[in-house]
């Protein structure tokens, strides 16, 4: 097949477009064949495809894959088609039969091996899944963490006065002072500014999201000075690779959770 009729079969893939359908040509998926055997992991390290495309994509080719016997009827209507113009040649009807048989023989075996390779991926992702650790945690936190979550929803982006206005002014905020600005006087129809009404609660200040209290560890003996129960690690940055080893190993001894165990 050129690659012209492989872009367009990809194409009709819900989430991939000439781009992504070049990229996966130029990774070696130049049929739907191997799309099909291409596993999540594959998919996720081309660039420009996310982990949610990827499984669209693999479960859109697996619905595709379960629709083959639709074709069966298309087939049983070929020789009936054949048998109304030339009425001359019966003998053609008596082979016609074979073909399908054989194609079903084909079309069973990918399907099997298909299926091993699901259960496979099945195995892998419920062995990568582990439960994070919790903090203990009063009711009256808990409900204060609700309500950040609540305030954080409805919490608008913050933007600088006139970013949009001038190419060289980035978004980032900057608290308007202009005298005749109407951004700081807050007219009607302009952005929201930065006030007290967004904050969150006070008791849950400074905490993650998880309800953790964030404690920075440069060293294994950082971590004897924490709480498990209440706060979790956060390695420093100018943390090396062997020493942030030594310390993801003490801390499963401890059970402390560890917020950025891969960074």
């Amino acid at each position: 097949m050129t690659d012209e009729k492989i872009i367009q079969e990809f194409t009709a893939l819900k989430g991939v477009g000439e781009a992504k359908a070049q990229l996966l040509i130029d990774k070696g998926f130049d049929s739907m064949e191997k799309l099909r055997k291409a596993t999540k992991q594959q998919l996720t390290s081309i660039k420009g495809i996310s982990e949610a495309n990827a499984q669209d994509i693999l479960d859109q080719v697996k619905q595709q894959r379960q629709t083959p016997p639709s074709k069966k009827p298309k087939d049983s209507k070929k020789p009936t088609s054949q048998k109304q113009k030339p009425l001359e040649k019966p003998q053609q009807t008596q082979k016609q039969p074979t073909k399908p048989k054989q194609q079903q023989s084909d079309e069973a075996t990918p399907s099997e091996t298909t299926e091993e390779e699901e259960d496979v991926e099945i195995i892998e992702e419920t062995k990568e899944v582990k439960v994070k650790k919790k903090p203990t945690l009063s009711p009256e936190t808990r409900e204060s963490l609700e309500k950040r979550k609540a305030i954080k929803k409805r919490t608008p982006k913050f933007l600088r006065e006139e970013w949009f206005r001038y190419k060289r002014i980035p978004k980032n905020w900057r608290r308007p002072d202009g005298l005749t600005s109407s951004m700081r006087q807050h007219k009607k129809y302009r952005p929201n500014v930065v006030s007290i009404g967004y904050r969150g609660p006070k008791q849950v200040r400074g905490l993650h999201a998880s309800g953790f209290e964030e404690v920075i560890v440069h060293n294994v003996a950082d971590l004897n000075h924490l709480n498990p129960a209440t706060q979790a690690a956060r390695i420093s940055g100018t943390v090396g690779t062997k020493k942030r080893m030594d310390i993801a190993k003490k801390a499963e001894e401890l059970d402390v959770r560890i917020l950025n165990p891969g960074v």
